[in-house]
């Protein structure tokens, strides 16, 4: 019986580099590495859980999904450290249910999603999508007519207060004062703690800011609360910022919007339906710009969530509380 690292070589590279790789192994003892990309079948992937069978669990983007009848197949099985995000392909709900202690990169990404939070926000004030295109294909200059704005002395409104707003207030505070959220759960010291002023509604968030930046979890509460009343509410020469998920906000009343009012800019990482439709109506509106549901962790910064799960690993053998852990509710907000 040995501990398990099923990866493929670009995720050692990236989440694992610079003696960390070594360091999960000297934390784990006696292990075995397996090639994700290298497994052909599910009954391979189950021979190697059930010939291993592992106590820990290393997995990446490749592993091959966990069988409903884990407990059957590995049943020594406790602790799966994943190093990317959702954990949904790889883990069922069931095994939550049962106790299978589960984490992702959690909290370790927060300060790389709100960087492109603040990318996108910046892009929209000045107008990035619309000379990005007008001076490489169209020969385009500025005019007396040209409209760019500052984000200095903005009035930014945040749509949730979680882990990754509060580094984004951290980032916002060099360019304005004039924060607030909407995040009825938080308790106020959090939002004095962060200097951040509390909205008693949507509609005040929605209504009384320059910059909106969605950032609330999708829940079936929050499944298309952004509707058509609140995004109508942003003011004259507003942005609308979505680096959180694309199903909070009804997308056809965005689009909409969008293609009707020149004047509003929108910045947007996250989709309802991701890959984003080719015949999108997001797409081609000089007013939007768009990325791939690039917010997460660059390449570079893979690495800080390796160091997350190294130390979860390390809290784990230790018998000491996990950083952002999985429960059912977490399980079933995240896609």
């Amino acid at each position: 019986m040995e501990n398990l690292i099923c990866l493929n070589q670009i995720e050692i590279d990236t989440f694992l580099p610079e003696g960390r790789l070594d360091k999960a192994k000297a934390l784990l003892g006696e292990s075995r590495m397996v090639d994700s990309t290298a497994i052909t079948s599910d009954e391979e992937w189950h021979c190697i859980l059930a010939e291993c069978n592992p106590e820990i669990l290393i997995a990446g983007w490749k592993t091959p999904a966990l069988p409903e009848d884990y407990h059957q197949v590995v049943p020594r099985l406790k602790y799966i450290c994943y190093l990317p995000g959702s954990i949904r392909k790889l883990v069922p709900r069931s095994a939550i249910e049962k106790g299978l202690i589960v984490t992702s990169w959690g909290s370790s990404i927060s300060r790389t999603v709100s960087e492109c939070a603040l990318l996108l926000t910046l892009c929209c004030m000045r107008r990035v999508r619309y000379w990005t295109e007008e001076m490489h294909f169209n020969g385009g200059w500025k005019t007396p007519q040209t409209e760019t704005q500052s984000l200095f002395e903005r009035r930014v409104g945040l749509h949730g207060l979680g882990l990754i707003s509060q580094k984004l207030v951290d980032l916002l505070k060099p360019f304005t004062s004039k924060i607030s959220a909407y995040s009825p759960s938080v308790p106020d010291s959090v939002y004095a703690d962060l200097g951040v002023s509390r909205s008693e509604s949507l509609e005040d968030l929605f209504g009384n800011n320059d910059v909106i930046i969605e950032l609330a979890a999708l829940t079936p509460k929050t499944t298309g609360m952004v509707t058509e009343e609140l995004l109508k509410l942003i003011p004259q020469g507003g942005a609308f910022v979505n680096v959180g998920r694309g199903a909070v906000v009804d997308e056809e009343v965005l689009a909409q919007l969008a293609s009707e009012r020149p004047d509003l800019q929108l910045g947007l990482d996250v989709y309802g339906e991701e890959p984003l439709p080719q015949d999108s109506p997001f797409r081609g509106l000089d007013n939007v710009m768009l990325l791939p549901h690039l917010g997460g962790p660059t390449i570079d910064r893979r690495r800080d969530a390796g160091d997350h799960g190294i130390e979860n690993i390390r809290r784990y053998l230790a018998k000491e509380d996990l950083i952002d852990p999985y429960d059912v509710g977490m399980y079933d907000r995240t896609s």
